[in-house]
């Protein structure tokens, strides 16, 4: 068990999950004030993605990243700020028999220097890499990340001095995992997210987990979350399997059956599931230092 786990709250997302929850964070102001919510109910690091105020569908925006960076930084209260750097790898294909013609309400595809140009304006401490292409979901959609694009990435991050987070949405991407360690693309301790119950990815139960976790390069500092009513559960399973923890409304919408959660509310029950297990979690001065972050500026 890993008796000083730290959690990470997760408290927007990008998915299709703004009109199924009546206070979900949309503007940069709401998932500012989130992220702050989330750090004075304890949360350690809080991951960051930004939507478009007028719809909530998620967004690449420059100007949106760095207003919520900035709220968040001016607050005065301190958490370990982590910005996706996932978005611009979304494929949608054309249905039938003309797959070419692509769907271009789903489809967001560009480089892999412009998926980091918030990355590169605004030096979050942590930024996450996804490891992998997969099937999000039914029916055309998928998320594109070919070798040659996170290496590239990597090689960037690596440069601008921002800590890589290791997505690991299946298997697979482990393997990926490797070779970026391997070949030197990341620095000190790696940092992995071990991501489950999302389909068609690996799936939220404890056979998997440990599976995962046997493949971890040497010397991972690694978190886990699943999904949905696993959220929770997977506090207690992530924490017992050595690992450290997220939660928030990326994930789940609900604190309880029909009771819509806050991202505060989901880090509260985080904590105190940790700490009724025995456990210390830790502050973000102390992730800062088991990562050997770059003090924020």
């Amino acid at each position: 068990m890993n008796f000083e786990p730290f959690v990470t709250c997760a408290v927007t997302g990008a998915g299709d999950t703004a009109g199924k929850h009546p206070n979900l964070p949309t503007t940069p102001q709401a998932i500012a004030s989130a992220a702050i919510e989330a750090a004075r109910a304890g949360a350690a690091v809080a991951h960051i993605h930004v939507r478009e105020p007028d719809t909530g569908l998620g967004s690449r925006r420059l100007e949106l990243y760095r207003e919520v960076v900035e709220r968040v930084r001016d607050s005065g209260v301190d958490v370990v700020l982590n910005l996706t750097a996932g978005m611009g790898g979304d494929l949608g294909f054309g249905a039938g028999e003309a797959p070419l013609a692509l769907d271009q309400r789903t489809t967001d595809m560009v480089g892999p220097m412009e998926r980091l140009e918030h990355i590169e304006a605004l030096r979050p401490e942590i930024c996450t890499l996804d490891c992998g292409s997969m099937n999000f979901g039914d029916g055309n959609f998928i998320v594109v990340n070919t070798p040659d694009m996170l290496r590239a990435k990597a090689a960037r991050i690596k440069e601008l001095g921002v800590k890589p987070e290791l997505e690991v949405f299946d298997t697979g991407h482990l393997w990926f995992v490797e070779r970026l360690v391997h070949e030197g693309l990341i620095e000190g301790v790696p940092l992995v997210q071990l991501c489950t119950g999302i389909p068609y990815g690996a799936p939220s139960d404890l056979g998997t987990l440990l599976a995962m976790v046997n493949r971890l390069p040497a010397g991972s500092v690694w978190s886990s979350f699943g999904i949905s009513r696993m959220q929770m559960p997977w506090v207690a399973a992530a924490a017992l399997a050595g690992g450290n923890i997220r939660v928030g409304l990326e994930d789940n919408l609900y604190l309880d059956r029909g009771v819509f959660a806050s991202n505060g509310q989901l880090v509260e029950r985080a904590l105190g599931i940790l700490v009724r297990m025995g456990a210390r979690p830790l502050g973000p001065a102390e992730v800062r230092a088991r990562l050997a972050l770059r003090t924020p500026s």
